[in-house]
């Protein structure tokens, strides 16, 4: 039987972009996450056209279109000279929030009409993601599940939104929606995105992207470890998240695996429990095994020893490596 002629929406909004998307890769919340919103004609009209031709439209809007722009010019060559200063911050913040939209996983099909302008957006994003790990992956099956692709995207919105008061970043904004992430979402998802394992330096620096460590994490200066546990044991949630790390992940010589209660995802369930608080861990580096929070002991005085105690928790832990 023909098909029925699709309706014809009226003043349909301005869009950057276009490209086409796998139907299989698309969103069942698409009218929930577009922006601007989309009336129920035009989704009706996408949806005409995805069982015609198996394609959907996938439209870049004023939100995406500014980050599109940037990670241009971080992979063209010298272009991120041109961002300024932050330059490295800005490059990892677009990539991030383009990853996590259905921008990822996106084709472009042979003879299209704006061919070459679909194929200049898949490179600008593949470019820094050739080589497949299993970080990646992890990314690609958080994005196809819905739960994990929503809270996902908004921790990433949340930790890459300029704030006046804040500076860069709204750093508490960003630590409730990482709580919400990893509290909220399956650990067969967060645990995979967060310890997955790497062979190369691409792999180890996106999974220590994960939290946003730009908000989330890092500094300009290193605040001293044991007044943040102080500020965590003044709050009745980051004491007890602490207080389960240390029983979950407490080393051990006695037993046979190195690590006393021998509970590996427990281990790391304990771990992740601690992100968005005063001692939130990350990896330090591109090594699987050095993580830690963003502190130091240089002026621990003569609490120097019970500092270090503190950091051993995480620096080279075997309980968290399996």
């Amino acid at each position: 039987s023909p098909h029925p002629h699709p309706p014809h929406p009226q003043s349909p909004p301005k869009f950057n972009h276009f490209f086409l998307v796998p139907v299989s890769t698309f969103p069942q919340n698409f009218l929930k996450i577009c922006h601007p919103p989309i009336t129920t004609e035009i989704h009706n009209f996408l949806s005409y056209l995805a069982n015609r031709q198996r394609l959907f439209f996938f439209f870049c809007d004023d939100t995406c279109s500014p980050r599109l722009r940037t990670l241009r010019q971080c992979v063209a060559g010298d272009g991120s000279v041109k961002l300024g200063p932050g330059a490295r911050n800005q490059c990892e913040n677009a990539m991030t929030a383009l990853l996590s939209t259905p921008l990822h996983g996106c084709q472009c099909k042979r003879g299209m009409k704006k061919e070459k302008n679909c194929l200049s957006i898949y490179w600008s994003l593949h470019q820094s993601v050739l080589h497949v790990n299993r970080c990646l992956d992890a990314a690609k099956a958080c994005n196809i599940d819905e739960t994990c692709q929503k809270i996902r995207t908004e921790y990433v919105s949340a930790c890459i939104q300029p704030s006046a008061r804040s500076g860069p970043c709204n750093r508490p904004r960003c630590n409730k929606a990482l709580r919400k992430f990893f509290d909220r979402v399956p650990p067969d998802y967060t645990h995979e995105l967060l310890f997955c394992p790497c062979t190369d330096t691409a792999c180890a620096e996106r999974r220590r992207q994960t939290i946003v460590p730009s908000c989330s994490y890092e500094d300009k200066d290193k605040p001293n470890c044991l007044a943040q546990l102080r500020i965590c044991k003044a709050d009745y949630v980051c004491r007890s998240r602490w207080a389960q790390f240390q029983y979950d992940c407490q080393p051990s010589d006695l037993s046979a695996s190195g690590c006393k209660q021998e509970n590996y995802g427990a281990c790391l369930l304990a771990y992740t429990g601690l992100i968005g608080s005063t001692i939130t861990p990350n990896y330090l580096d591109n090594s699987t095994s050095n993580v830690g929070p963003w502190c130091s002991c240089a002026a621990s005085g003569n609490h120097r020893e019970q500092c270090n105690d503190f950091l051993t928790f995480f620096h080279d832990n075997i309980c968290l490596s399996e």
